[in-house]
């Protein structure tokens, strides 16, 4: 897999035999009830090398000191990011990942604390890794074998199936899920598409994230999964970042 070259700060990535390290960047705020469920899932996988980073923006319900427990509790494979305030979960995002590739993972996967990404599809989503030459793979609801919770109202279904089409149409991206979370990357295509420089916040962050992977022409793979709704906490979406999420791909059109 991939391995470092300790001559640059970040990391230029050549092929090694070595087991990769794995990060799994996990940005919270108020979800003390899912982290723990969320870590147990992982670790059941037994994926060797797999590390757990927590990136918790000062969550008020506690959800930093459950990380900190779950950390001290891990024998090294968790980790936690502790923001003084909530700043969005692109910043989030951007903040968990430069830290991962400061700390020389080889496969960095996003995925959300809610648990409506099923742990389940990371070893597929890693296989494609090693074995297609994908450099980005995203966890798609909108393939064949993909799907959204079955507690959607239609008017969500639509308006989600209405949201990969409007942005697909503008960018003109070859994804089924252009606005899918759930991304397993390897290392130096984060580095490509320089991620501490995305601006993007909210969930215009996916879309921008997918966007300058594309225009860098990095192989993008997707697998199906099944999208579950969230069982405990409340959702982040507000209308400013709807707002945003309208706009962005027209902003990334027309950019330099």
């Amino acid at each position: 897999m991939f391995g470092p070259d300790p001559k640059t700060e970040l990391g230029t990535y050549v092929l090694t035999a070595e087991y990769p390290k794995i990060t799994v960047v996990v940005p919270t705020y108020n979800e003390r009830e899912n982290l723990p469920v969320l870590v147990a899932h992982l670790d059941a996988l037994g994926i060797a090398n797999l590390n757990v980073l927590v990136v918790d923006d000062n969550s008020p319900d506690g959800t930093g000191a459950v990380a900190d427990q779950l950390a001290a509790e891990s024998s090294g494979t968790v980790s936690v990011l502790h923001r003084k305030e909530k700043d969005g979960l692109g910043r989030a995002y951007v903040a968990g990942m430069t830290k991962a590739l400061a700390g020389n993972s080889d496969v960095v996967i996003q995925m959300d604390a809610d648990l409506s990404h099923p742990v389940s599809a990371i070893p597929t989503m890693l296989d494609r890794i090693r074995t297609s030459g994908a450099e980005l793979v995203i966890g798609s609801r909108y393939v064949e074998g993909g799907s959204t919770a079955a507690e959607w109202p239609w008017h969500r279904k639509a308006l989600s199936a209405w949201a990969n089409f409007y942005v697909g149409a503008i960018l003109s991206l070859k994804v089924k899920d252009a606005t899918a979370g759930f991304k397993a990357w390897a290392a130096p295509a984060l580095l490509q598409i320089d991620v501490a420089s995305v601006s993007s916040d909210g969930y215009s962050f996916q879309v921008e994230m997918n966007y300058r992977a594309a225009r860098k022409g990095l192989k993008i793979a997707e697998v199906p999964i099944h999208f579950e709704e969230r069982v405990e906490g409340a959702s982040k979406m507000n209308l400013r970042e709807q707002l945003e999420s309208a706009l962005t791909p027209w902003k990334l059109r027309f950019q330099k």
